[in-house]
């Protein structure tokens, strides 16, 4: 199994984030493209990677997303063959960052990752708040970040605030945001780029403080 890379920020960074995309939109998407550039500018590097569904895409097979579960054998081979001589942090988009966190607390116990990036997380399907995905969460020994929107249909702020997650995650708010982390100017008085720089500040400090 190969995989292929696109990479943004240094070779000499303090930290490599290695990001997924979400369900539906490759690693080279104008949102993915904006977060790793914005990422990298903050002096990280970034590595975004695909699952083999959505390369078939660009040779015309239009295969549906599979159960995270089974994506698993391809995010470890993703952290084997990105070659990272600093710390290392995992993550995603959505369902990318669901994956990486399912294998998280294995990667971590073996010394491979620093930590757990995840942006805009799937807590539950849209409209089915009672289909959680946060078994694995509760118990979660890696430290984690989650950028969320507060009104996000995949997890809002308040149904977040009465789940039980592992003291090990931390959670930044991003006021009105969707789950692309995006606000209504109008609503909020914040825009999309405003998030963005609000994202990766916290994320460029949060991954000094574990890496510290």
């Amino acid at each position: 199994m190969t995989t292929d890379f696109i990479l943004d920020g240094p070779d000499g960074a303090a930290a490599t984030l290695l990001l997924a995309h979400g369900a539906g939109a490759p690693m080279d998407s104008a949102g993915m493209t904006a977060i790793a550039k914005a990422l990298a500018g903050a002096g990280l590097r970034v590595a975004r990677f695909e699952f083999s569904y959505m390369a078939a895409r660009r040779s015309g097979a239009r295969k549906p997303p599979p159960r995270a579960e089974t994506l698993l054998p391809e995010y470890r081979a993703a952290i084997e063959a990105l070659a990272t001589p600093g710390p290392l942090v995992i993550g995603g988009k959505s369902m990318g960052g669901r994956v990486a966190s399912l294998l998280a607390d294995e990667a971590f116990a073996e010394g491979r990752i620093a930590g757990l990036l995840c942006l805009g997380y799937p807590f539950h399907p849209p409209g089915q708040p009672d289909r959680l995905r946060t078994a694995h969460l509760e118990g979660l020994a890696t430290p984690a970040l989650i950028c969320q929107g507060t009104r996000d249909p995949f997890g809002t702020r308040e149904e977040v605030a009465g789940y039980a997650l592992s003291p090990s995650i931390d959670i930044l708010w991003l006021d009105d945001g969707d789950h692309d982390l995006k606000p209504r100017k109008s609503v909020s008085g914040f825009t999309a780029a405003d998030h963005l720089r609000t994202m990766v500040d916290a994320t460029a400090q949060w991954i000094a403080r574990i890496t510290a």
